[in-house]
């Protein structure tokens, strides 16, 4: 491995993340909270010196990262960009101890949305914009955005993709990775925008616009409304939003193919058409389900707040829209079934990824195949193409890791004394990256009554689910480290 060079990039990474700390200064600004300003120019100052101490260091060092290198870089990247973006938190005392500005943080940049908050709106705009803004930043990838100025570093960056982009494999949209990362972040760039733009003439000022955008395509579920998008009470923001989380669980590369007329790539990518059909099962069920008990006026008013919320489940986002622990019995075990599933692969979306539970699906049928036809030859395979066998057995292993490692999260999580559906459901809500779960943890409920050594657990556990697990574990086993 070559440590050097991973410090010089992580301090690269952390001067990009200091500079968005500008966006917030200029929003205390506008809305006179000078008090917010120091907490935001000190830690960019701060950060900013020492990286570029870090960086001056390593100036020699112009070696190709290595895979290994990549996987350490980017777990590093996640816990000191979370690190340093808690600062503002505690200095400011917006959020008094650093465990749980961390906490926040880490929810954030991992796009998870747990939050330790209990009154979100006394927050100051500037901190309240930061903490949406992490979302935004996380959700394409840090990595990513680093990516595009890897030429400057004169060091390659598809090893780091293949850490940071969600799913088994990436596909380049361009020849140079530099020129993919500047393609998904001008497409990113694109959709909040125009979510942005929709959300406004629904009557949002621009600042609630920008945060509820963030946490939309980043599939996050910071708001800042202390009742999330429920705050409204509007019909046409629950639209636009169901929408935007659902094209935000879209694989972004299929966006780039759309937009250069590669339309049957995009039609006949059997991810997005499962993924697309569990949304439409789920919704239907869940709206059903909704106005047969009676929890809404109407079925048309059942169909908006069901096809939200499952948006916001599949998709990881975890915005809502009422208490949905409220809700009768079989529409909660829609959403805890979804919490299983996650968005596409290369989606801002969490999860498992829907890839995988159609290659395993697809495995299932190939095994009865070969019962009836033991002399056959079967294959799995994905919008027409076949899947290597050692891409299933990867699958399969993530799989296994991610149950296993629910059963561990859920007992570390018993440990507080929290009730066994409580515990559960933290460990898919914060794995799965989605937030909000049952219990202890429902939708109007939060992450504070945690004690300190569970809130720096579950810490780790979101970034573990963001980087994929197996980004993360691979670091704590002894081969990895061997020369």
């Amino acid at each position: 491995m070559n440590p050097k060079l991973v410090i010089r990039i992580v301090a690269i990474l952390l001067i990009v993340i200091s500079a968005f700390m500008l966006l917030p200064v200029i929003v205390a600004l506008y809305y006179e909270e000078y008090d917010s300003i120091a907490p935001f120019i000190g830690t960019l100052l701060g950060t900013v010196i020492v990286a570029m101490t870090a960086v001056g260091l390593t100036a020699s060092e112009r070696k190709q990262l290595g895979t290994r290198d990549g996987f350490l870089m980017v777990t590093l990247s996640w816990l000191t960009a979370a690190g340093v973006g808690a600062i503002p938190f505690y200095l400011s005392g917006s959020i008094p101890r650093y465990v749980d500005a961390f906490f926040e943080t880490m929810s954030g940049f991992s796009t998870t949305g747990a939050t330790i908050l209990t009154d979100i709106e006394a927050l100051p705009y500037s901190m309240l914009f930061w903490r949406s803004l992490t979302h935004w930043l996380g959700g394409m990838g840090i990595i990513v955005l680093t990516v595009a100025i890897f030429p400057i570093l004169g060091v390659g960056g598809l090893q780091l993709l293949k850490a940071e982009v969600p799913g088994p494999s990436v596909d380049k949209i361009t020849p140079k990775i530099t020129e993919t990362a500047k393609t998904l972040w001008l497409i990113y760039l694109g959709l909040t925008v125009a979510q942005t733009v929709l959300l406004m003439l629904g009557g949002l000022s621009l600042f609630e616009g920008l945060t509820h955008t963030f946490g939309t395509l980043a599939t996050g579920g910071f708001h800042p409304k202390n009742a999330s998008v429920g705050h409204y009470g509007s019909t046409y923001i629950n639209v636009v939003t169901t929408v935007f989380m659902l094209m935000a669980g879209v694989n972004f590369i299929l966006y780039f193919k759309t937009l250069t007329g590669r339309f049957r790539a995009v039609t006949g990518d059997t991810e997005v058409k499962a993924y697309l059909g569990i949304f439409f099962v789920t919704a239907l069920g869940t709206s059903l389900a909704l106005w047969r008990q009676g929890a809404y006026s109407g079925l048309l008013e059942s169909l908006e707040h069901g096809a939200f919320q499952v948006a916001s489940i599949l998709t990881t986002t975890g915005y809502v829209t009422d208490d949905f622990s409220l809700w009768p019995p079989l529409a909660q075990t829609f959403l805890l079934l979804l919490m299983f599933f996650g968005g596409c692969s290369g989606s801002t979306g969490g999860g498992v990824k829907i890839v995988r539970i159609v290659t395993l699906a697809k495995l299932a049928v190939t095994e009865m195949k070969y019962l009836l036809h033991p002399r056959g030859v079967f294959g799995v395979r994905l919008s027409g193409v076949p899947i290597r066998e050692s891409v299933v057995h990867a699958v399969a292993g993530f799989i296994v890791l991610y149950i296993m490692s629910l059963l561990v999260i859920t007992l570390v999580i018993g440990s507080s004394g929290a009730d066994l559906v409580s515990s559960f459901s933290t460990a898919l809500a914060t794995l799965g990256n989605i937030g909000p779960g049952f219990g202890l943890v429902g939708a109007a409920e939060n992450y504070a009554h945690f004690p300190d050594y569970i809130k720096w657990f579950l810490s780790l556990v979101m970034m573990m689910g963001r980087l994929e697990i197996f980004t993360v574990l691979i670091l704590i086993t002894p081969r990895f480290w061997k020369p």
